[in-house]
């Protein structure tokens, strides 16, 4: 009997294991073994995406585990130690079997507690593929065995589920949202099984999908530009200026842009006796609105086989204009080469201040500063959100106060903010603008 009582143990800790090790298992983990020809990581996978039956049979398993354990371990373990308190007291018999028994639950409790719950469950979240994999093929036989009962607790769990509205998760219930996916890469990170590199990687994975070409582009007032009426020395000496390998081409103003001209084209026609005629050399561009998603304009660059976009304003107007390079950047952050001059857009300062471009996301920001800016949604940028708020033309030395920090603005052209020096303060200095106070 107490032998008895100790299988029974072990299969309460069987049932434990597998349940939790389905529920913690990677199911990437398992498709990759199954590829490779592993077939008790096939029958696993098998199990976890069907996993409520199979939850239910490792219900089942530790439901009869547990009863047989009280019917049988607490009477096999009076019996064994009734004998020491006849030796050793003079109780009567009855007050020793009721000592007896009390002790006996109280061990066989612990037994059932500690070794065939807790440490099993621990061992199956800690080791879940080796567990699911060791656990699948009998657990797979007694569900089998026992399918009439395992369906019939689905389908009353079911039945009562369906008064309180609640249905039972599918395969696309268990995945998981953009939010615990974030959780994950930064638990991940924290943990060491993600480098910072891979880390921030994936983290921005998750705001690709969401920037449009507006929040992106290079501003109109930007745009470096060829016209159609530039001569030959016009537009070589531009290049050399600049550096860029492709320009788009204007007749007149941004507004009207035609074509894009490649530096190739341009190089090739060197001492040619003929005069200049740039629009022969201009290639077809893309124009995309200002809302367009970046994920789905690289799709369209793509197939265009062409870098360059311009984004046009709901008026028709040039707002921007994008690279396939843009676009990559916010993905990998600012990719620069040797000709490449611009300089960082956050630069920390020996002061401990921060001095940032005016072109700097919100939404980077609110990241990097942990803030939040509560921002209109025709804001995209820091320098766009100071001039809102000071309703006027912006001047060196004006600031607005947004939680902790200071926005003041170093450095102006004309309407434009191109650069913000940023700084913590103390409450009594919050405030804001120059002379007249910004929320």
């Amino acid at each position: 009997m107490l032998l008895l009582a100790v299988g029974l143990v072990a299969l309460n800790a069987f049932f434990v294991m597998s349940e939790f090790a389905l529920v913690k298992v990677r199911r990437t983990r398992l498709q990759e073994l199954a590829d490779k020809g592993s077939r008790k990581a096939r029958l696993a996978l098998e199990a976890v995406e069907k996993i409520y039956p199979y939850l239910s049979a490792a219900q089942l398993g530790i439901t009869m585990a547990s009863l047989g354990l009280g019917w049988i371990g607490e009477p096999a373990i009076a019996r064994l130690i009734s004998p020491l308190f006849v030796d050793l007291t003079e109780w009567s018999p009855v007050y020793t079997h009721t000592v007896a028994g009390i002790i006996a639950f109280i061990l066989i409790t612990l037994f059932h507690i500690v070794l065939g719950e807790q440490v099993p469950k621990s061992v199956a979240i800690e080791k879940a593929e080796g567990i699911a994999l060791f656990v699948i093929s009998p657990l797979r036989f007694f569900y089998r065995l026992f399918y009439p009962i395992v369906w019939a607790f689905n389908e009353v769990a079911r039945l009562i589920l369906g008064t309180m509205n609640i249905k039972l998760a599918n395969e696309a219930d268990l995945a998981h949202t953009e939010e615990e996916l974030r959780m994950l890469v930064s638990a991940s990170q924290e943990q060491g099984y993600l480098d910072i590199v891979e880390g921030n990687l994936l983290s921005k994975v998750f705001t690709f999908s969401d920037r449009v070409a507006r929040e992106v582009m290079v501003p109109r007032q930007d745009i470096i530009c060829l016209y159609t009426d530039d001569t030959y020395e016009e537009v070589l000496e531009l290049i050399r200026q600049h550096g860029h390998t492709r320009y788009p081409l204007c007749e007149g103003d941004k507004d009207h842009v035609i074509g894009l001209i490649h530096i190739r084209d341009i190089l090739e026609l060197a001492g040619s006796p003929l005069p200049l005629n740039i629009a022969d050399l201009k290639r077809d561009i893309l124009i995309v609105p200002e809302g367009m998603l970046i994920a789905e304009l690289m799709q369209k660059m793509r197939q265009s086989r062409t870098h360059m976009a311009i984004v046009a304003d709901e008026f028709g107007g040039t707002a921007g204009l994008i690279t396939m390079e843009d676009i990559l950047e916010e993905l990998v952050g600012e990719i620069y080469d040797e000709f490449d001059l611009t300089p960082p857009e956050i630069v920390k300062n020996e002061e401990g201040e921060y001095v940032i471009s005016g072109r700097v996301l919100l939404e980077e920001l609110e990241d990097f500063l942990d803030i939040d800016f509560d921002e209109d949604d025709e804001v995209d940028t820091i320098g766009g959100l100071i001039f809102s708020l000071l309703g006027r033309k912006p001047q060196a030395g004006d600031y607005v106060d947004i939680g902790k920090y200071r926005f003041e603005i170093s450095e102006v052209d004309g309407m434009r903010i191109l650069k913000v020096r940023v700084y913590e303060i103390s409450p009594p200095d919050l405030g804001s603008g120059s002379e007249t106070p910004v929320g």
